[in-house]
């Protein structure tokens, strides 16, 4: 009997796909992290008081520079979206590097330097720091942590328990630029022009879509996807959601490296997109979105129904196929 426990806990380490977004961290969060800790919310940011919201996002992106980006940018921009995310707005950043030995000063110098050109363009400061440094062959170059501190406008209380039926479900742009940038840089792919990431701070079209439209819930589809945001959805409201085909943007270098390996789009990691669930007229509030430069491509994709039970896709002839939620990415790293 000891033996067959033991065999168990040999079996029980953690996998890439832990850190994908998808069902696998999922589970990580609820059986280990959640279960010690009791987080007040599973959510991306979570406010603690006088409406002051915090977050935290490490990055170990794979290659450290990318087309539209590096990783000095995508420490900013991912931070202050999760803070925008919860309706907030982002002002200071906290910074930790862990560098590996051997790391060139030249490109921590390009890499801070994109740190702070980002944090001025979401118009927040970073305010404090730390810097380790591990011996060569111990890590992959530098990874980044950043946490995020926002505070919430008075009135502003995006959840998924404001989701009704009825919803509008409106995304900013198309969808699986990064995933394509980070998958042609690495595989050298060759594709030209490069596919650029669409890493970019939406705290500011967050504040104009809270102005112009009823915003119940807003999520950035970082990892696993807008696919695994709306499963996420339905296990927490219980309600259903069905999304249409022919309404979600996608660039003709994304379905062609969709087809080419066998990837969907829906479940793919972006870096400048959100998902938003808003009540009401919406017809304003895309052309509002549409005038700002991370929103020229916003679109409705679908809507929150009592019909299903989960997350469904209403295919180009018609028909509905289920949208499940995946146990792991095959892409790490992309973030």
């Amino acid at each position: 009997m000891l033996s067959k426990k033991r065999e168990k806990m040999k079996e029980e380490i953690i996998a890439l796909g832990h850190g994908s977004g998808a069902g696998l961290t999922r589970k990580l969060i609820n059986d280990i992290f959640d279960k010690n800790f009791k987080l007040p919310s599973l959510e991306d940011a979570v406010e603690i008081e006088n409406r002051m919201v915090v977050t935290t996002d490490s990055h170990v992106i794979k290659p450290i520079f990318f087309p539209g980006g590096d990783i000095g940018k995508l420490s900013v921009t991912g931070t202050v979206n999760d803070v925008a995310m919860k309706g907030a707005i982002p002002k200071y950043l906290l910074i930790t590097y862990i560098i590996e030995e051997g790391f060139k000063i030249n490109d921590l110098k390009t890499i801070t330097e994109s740190v702070q050109k980002a944090a001025e363009e979401a118009n927040v400061k970073i305010i404090a720091g730390d810097t380790k440094v591990v011996e060569k062959g111990k890590a992959d170059g530098i990874y980044i942590t950043t946490t995020g501190i926002g505070f919430l406008p008075e009135g502003v209380n995006l959840s998924s328990k404001n989701i009704k039926i009825g919803d509008r479900i409106i995304i900013n742009g198309t969808l699986g630029d990064h995933t394509v940038a980070i998958i042609n840089a690495r595989e050298n792919l060759g594709l030209t022009p490069a596919p650029q990431s669409d890493c970019a701070s939406l705290n500011e079209l967050v504040q104009l879509m809270l102005k112009h439209g009823n915003v119940n819930f807003l999520r950035d589809a970082t990892r696993g996807g807008v696919a695994t945001i709306l499963n996420e959805v339905t296990e927490d409201t219980g309600f259903g959601i069905i999304i249409d085909e022919k309404e979600f943007p996608i660039k003709e270098e994304v379905e062609a490296v969709c087809g080419l390996l066998g990837l969907d789009a829906l479940y793919m990691a972006n870096e400048g997109k959100l998902v938003s669930f808003i009540s009401g007229e919406t017809s304003k509030l895309i052309n509002v979105m549409k005038k700002h430069k991370h929103g020229k491509e916003s679109a409705i994709i679908g809507e929150v129904t009592n019909e299903v039970k989960g997350v469904y896709l209403r295919t180009s002839i018609g028909g509905l196929r289920p949208l499940l939620m995946l146990e792991s990415d095959p892409l790490p790293r992309i973030c």
